[in-house]
């Protein structure tokens, strides 16, 4: 593809509620409005998703305002034993009322139910993830205390439009190799998240969507010769011409990477085969990867005028990936996952 586009300083959308500015950043260089939106109130979409990693278990949350309606989200994996489980709860005309920060820099979104509680706090620094699920699997209650610190540098950012509506956009941030620190208890087990190992990520999205979409999204964090390493790899919607959310990182620092492709296998009729190993290629050779998939977190959902179908894979990561300098680093056996997902929303 031509030269990516950098984003520089200044406001994401103009007076018309257009992106000023589509290409990628490596923070969040365009200051995020919701009352700058003039995309209709119903189309907002926002959310703070975070995937936490440490040996076998993973622990994903989420809190979403998607005007329409809200999602709080808890996923507990254990990819050893094969154990998974999504609790969600879902409510109608939330609006903007959740309050989620325009900035990932700092500010706190909680939400308190009779039933359960999710909090994300950050004042910075230091991020504090607690969850309470009085009835998370089979009416067994789950607590989690997870606490990340250790930002590094640089981080993914994309603002991205929607050729099918000038007011339609997605501006979004990953933040790859958090460092976490916590415990799960469930089902009278606890789970540590041990800091020297464990990791997280987070994805931080505000926008505008249109109605149809699917997107295919892959993550990992992790060690390469002790120094921290994560990957953001990612397409499939809006127009992404002017760049690609698809990055490294490596000690701290962004490397860019043009386009990938995912190259799921196929069953001899032509469906998605998801549990058989991917190869993941691309960005002139940049990326040379098999994803050896364990456990498909599957998830589909149709409610009225809602569908979701949602396949979030999680195994492990090997091959040869590429810095900017030209310097090549061995992957091996990184954990993380690779996602297809197609929505109506």
């Amino acid at each position: 593809m031509a030269s990516q586009q950098r984003l520089s300083p200044g406001e994401l959308l103009d007076e018309n509620g257009v992106l000023r500015q589509a290409g990628y950043a490596t923070s969040l260089v365009r200051r995020y409005s919701r009352s700058a939106i003039r995309g209709g109130s119903l189309r907002i979409k926002e959310w703070d998703y975070y995937c936490i990693t440490g040996g076998d278990v993973v622990l994903a949350l989420t809190i979403a305002d998607n005007s329409y309606m809200s999602l709080d989200s808890v996923s507990l994996i254990n990819l050893k034993t094969g154990f998974q489980h999504t609790w969600s709860a879902m409510g109608v005309m939330s609006l903007g009322r959740r309050g989620l920060p325009a900035s990932s820099a700092k500010g706190d979104v909680a939400v308190e139910k009779p039933a359960y509680a999710l909090r994300f706090e950050n004042d910075g620094k230091t991020r504090h993830l607690t969850v309470r699920v009085d009835h998370f699997c089979n009416g067994k209650p789950l607590t989690a205390r997870v606490t990340l610190t250790g930002a590094p540098a640089e981080s993914m950012v994309i603002a991205t439009p929607f050729p099918q509506k000038k007011t339609a956009f997605y501006y979004n941030q990953k933040i790859n190799c958090l460092r976490a620190e916590g415990d799960i208890a469930f089902d009278g087990s606890t789970y540590l998240f041990d800091p020297e190992t464990a990791t997280a990520v987070l994805d931080w999205g505000r926008g505008v969507w249109t109605y149809c979409n699917t997107w295919y999204w892959a993550s990992a964090s992790g060690y390469v010769d002790g120094v921290p390493f994560g990957l953001n790899l990612g397409y499939g919607f809006g127009d992404c011409s002017a760049a690609t959310e698809n990055m490294l990182f490596y000690n701290g620092r962004a490397h860019k990477l043009e386009d990938v492709d995912f190259g799921i296998p196929h069953t001899p009729d032509g469906r998605d085969d998801y549990l058989r190993p991917w190869r993941i290629t691309g960005s002139g050779g940049r990326v040379d990867l098999t994803f050896t998939p364990i456990l498909d977190r599957a998830s589909r959902t149709s409610v009225l005028v809602i569908e979701s179908d949602q396949h979030q894979v999680f195994g492990h990561f090997s091959g040869t990936v590429t810095l900017d300098d030209g310097t090549a680093l061995a992957v091996s056996s990184l954990t993380g996952f690779a996602e297809k997902v197609k929505n109506r929303w």
